[in-house]
């Protein structure tokens, strides 16, 4: 079962990382840590408006966190905050609920459905999400999203 986690198809994804190091001048930088696995992102964003400008990553993670971040990475310029929030909101809940595979922009997320059966492995999986979200609302003026 195991091997679901890794298809061809996911081990691609974790390899090919777009958007790879730092901004010279972010908007806003955040650092998320997996504490149970030590998998560490380090999100940097430039906002203009409600939308993604520039955004780099520096991403230390296992192949499931890599994968979440080559999506991120591939279709995150130009993504408003909302489109954020609902992209991290929709792989929260099909992680943990088993809500529908995420949509829009992000919906090659939906690769990483097999993460659910693997609770250890969730916050490894969204950490880009909720590094990229904080620095958003961060550097687009937002209030700290809970």
């Amino acid at each position: 079962m195991i091997d679901d986690l890794y298809s061809a198809k996911l081990l691609r994804l974790a390899a090919n990382l777009p958007r790879a190091g730092r901004l010279a001048a972010p908007g806003a930088s955040v650092e998320k840590i997996a504490k149970l696995c030590g998998s560490r992102v380090v999100i940097d964003v430039v906002m203009d408006g409600d939308r993604v400008a520039d955004f780099a990553q520096d991403v230390k993670a296992c192949a499931l966190g890599q994968a979440a971040a080559s999506v991120l990475g591939a279709q995150v310029v130009g993504a408003s905050l909302a489109e954020l929030e609902t992209a991290r909101a929709q792989l929260r809940a099909m992680l943990k609920t088993g809500g529908p595979t995420p949509d829009g922009r992000f919906a090659d997320l939906a690769l990483l459905e097999p993460v659910k059966d693997y609770p250890a492995r969730h916050a490894s999986t969204m950490l880009a999400f909720e590094a990229v979200t904080e620095a958003a609302r961060r550097a687009s003026g937002a209030a700290t999203a809970a």
